[in-house]
């Protein structure tokens, strides 16, 4: 393997030269534009403007590491005989001494002759993990590369770590390249290294957090055989638990007896955050929300926040509705994937048809299966005084939420491909009256259209219905309506519900679905056309009387760090009430 450093190139019919700038030309042999954009745009030197502005000693600095830059390209592009020639005002920069006293430089010129493409000969791996897939292209015969051998090495080292040797590595490489026939010839040897177990986990940098809840929170698995992938889990609860702003792991050195501890390198995050949010349509008005956060309240990692939320101001759709909550959270109870949570929670709900203030105490615990499944349990105990078309009443509800959500989409803000599936299912039961069952389903899924992703589907399904409970008993929000941003846009907050016993209410019911077509326009523009229908049916089940209503809209949006903000129009297409003509919605973050 070699690279030839000649003064100059003869420009010929084979040379393509690029001029960067009137003091920098760039000359490449051949016509693959592919392959001279990418060494212009890993050469330090093609993005000098001026090159009589850079000091002398800095220029040849950066003229010598493009020599290594392009050499590189040229490497994982599998050119290995390149001729490669840099000259600063005509004189080769490999010869050039950084000390050598000059005033300036005035011209710049690069000259890349890549030669013949190679392809690997003889090539092998040893020692491998029985089983292991090596990439398809480390074959005699394939094209070579750096990224190939760089990806059969990390494959071969990857399946050893996760049989438990942490410190595999390539021990000797022998690789040779033949430039009569253009062909690499390459042995790796990799040394697995010893088999280890986890020892203690070691937190630095922390001032507030104690060491123990770290240790309790992180849950490594002492004597447990090491796997990568419980390295990363460990990562993973440390930053989920919102007390560090960095999380860095460092494995140890493996013990004559087999243990290896890890180090963790803390960075703790501020103990408070708050955070402020607004949202407005022509329906419900503009609505208020914001929180209050506590991050380590104990030394543990414990949470503290406080949420509050104003909707209906200044809407047509009822009255102020208010929502003020107290949370506490505290990580790593029972198990290191498990959450505790006690929350409390005042309400008061002045809708069109029903008038409903409640308090409610909830105590339950929260847990992650894997990356993509989590999983709550609660119990919960509210109090309300309810009133509506049926009478003025007051209800005592106890009831079990559970969930289960799987969440399988790329981006949890603006997603483009995957999906996501949220289960819910409530045992209850009202003092003085019966029991019964609310369950829930909400179902999206995303595709991008096109190599780009420019142009992308989004869909969605809701379904919810209550059994059980007389209607007189039931708490008005416990039924179902549709109407509005998080069912039907372009038809009133929940105009449609549904007639129980001849009095308009809510329905024990619901079946929703939207459809959505996204594109990014240019920068951080965006626009979509929607669809959305509902449907509301008196009994459980989607029994009895029922009726539905659809809207479509078109919207903008524009891309920021936290979301979407988002515009929409939408007017309706079928209603079997009356309702407004056109509606408009702005918010952050995309409708689903």
């Amino acid at each position: 393997m070699r690279i030839a450093i000649v003064a100059s190139f003869l420009a010929g019919l084979f040379l393509s030269a690029a001029t960067v700038h009137a003091d920098v030309s760039f000359e490449v042999v051949g016509d693959d534009k592919a392959l001279r954009k990418a060494l212009m745009g890993n050469s330090a030197l093609a993005a000098i403007e001026t090159v009589s502005a850079v000091a002398p000693q800095d220029l040849v600095a950066t003229a010598q590491a493009d020599y290594r830059k392009l050499a590189a390209t040229l490497y994982e592009r599998g050119y290995f005989g390149p001729v490669i020639s840099i000259t600063l005002d005509g004189r080769e920069a490999s010869n050039v001494s950084p000390f050598r006293q000059v005033a300036r430089y005035d011209s710049v010129r690069i000259s890349v002759d890549a030669g013949r493409k190679y392809q690997l000969g003889k090539v092998s791996i040893a020692p491998v993990v029985p089983g292991t897939d090596l990439p398809e292209g480390f074959v005699a015969g394939a094209e070579a590369s750096t990224l190939i051998l760089r990806k059969t090495a990390e494959t071969a080292i990857d399946a050893w770590r996760g049989m438990g040797h942490p410190k595999a590595k390539i021990a000797r490489q022998s690789i040779r390249a033949n430039a009569a026939k253009a062909v690499l010839n390459a042995d790796l040897q990799v040394a697995p290294g010893p088999q280890a177990r986890f020892g203690q986990l070691m937190p630095q940098g922390q001032s507030r957090m104690r060491a123990e809840r770290i240790d309790a929170i992180g849950g490594l698995p002492r004597n447990a055989q090491y796997h990568p992938d419980i390295v990363t889990r460990v990562a993973e609860r440390l930053r989920d638990s919102g007390g560090f702003a960095s999380v860095a792991l460092t494995e140890g050195d493996v013990a004559a007896d087999g243990m290896m501890d890890v180090t963790a390198v803390l960075v703790e995050a501020p103990l408070r955050r708050f955070g402020i949010g607004a949202e407005l349509t022509s329906d419900e008005g503009l609505g208020l929300s914001g929180f209050w956060l506590h991050r380590n309240l104990f030394g543990g990692a414990e949470r503290l926040r406080f949420d509050a939320e104003v909707t209906g101001i200044g809407g047509n759709s009822g009255g102020v509705d208010a929502d003020f909550g107290v949370t506490y959270a505290r990580p790593a109870t029972l198990t290191p994937d498990t959450n505790l949570q006690i929350g409390a929670r005042v309400t008061r709900l002045d809708e069109p048809t029903f008038l409903q203030e409640s308090a409610e105490l909830s105590f339950g615990f929260e847990h992650r299966f894997s990356k993509t499944k989590t999983g709550s349990v609660f119990a919960e105990i509210a109090r309300s005084k309810i009133t509506d078309n049926f009478s003025t009443r007051h209800v005592t509800l106890v009831s079990l939420p559970s969930t289960m959500v799987w969440d399988k989409r790329d981006d949890r803000l603006d997603a483009r491909q995957g999906w996501y599936l949220a289960t819910g299912a409530q045992p209850f039961l009202i003092y003085a009256d019966s029991g019964g069952l609310r369950a829930t389903v909400d179902a999206r899924a995303y595709r991008a259209l096109g190599a780009s992703g420019k142009t992308r589907l989004a869909g969605r399904v809701q379904l919810g219905t209550v059994a059980g409970g007389s209607i007189g008993s039931l708490p008005p929000d416990w039924l179902f309506y549709s109407g509005g941003p998080d069912t039907v846009r372009g038809l009133s907050y929940q105009s449609l519900g549904a007639l129980q016993g001849g009095v308009a209410t809510g329905g024990r019911s619901f079946a929703g679905a939207s459809f959505e077509m996204r594109h990014d326009i240019t920068g951080p523009w965006g626009a979509a056309v929607f669809a959305d229908a509902g449907m509301i049916s008196a009994g459980a089940g989607w029994t009895g009387s029922s009726d539905w209503h659809a809207g479509v809209g078109i919207g903008a949006r524009y891309n920021t760090p936290i979301g979407a903000i988002r515009v929409d129009v939408a007017t309706p297409v079928r209603s079997p009430t009356a309702s407004n003509n056109l509606a408009f919605y702005i918010g952050i973050g995309q409708s689903f």
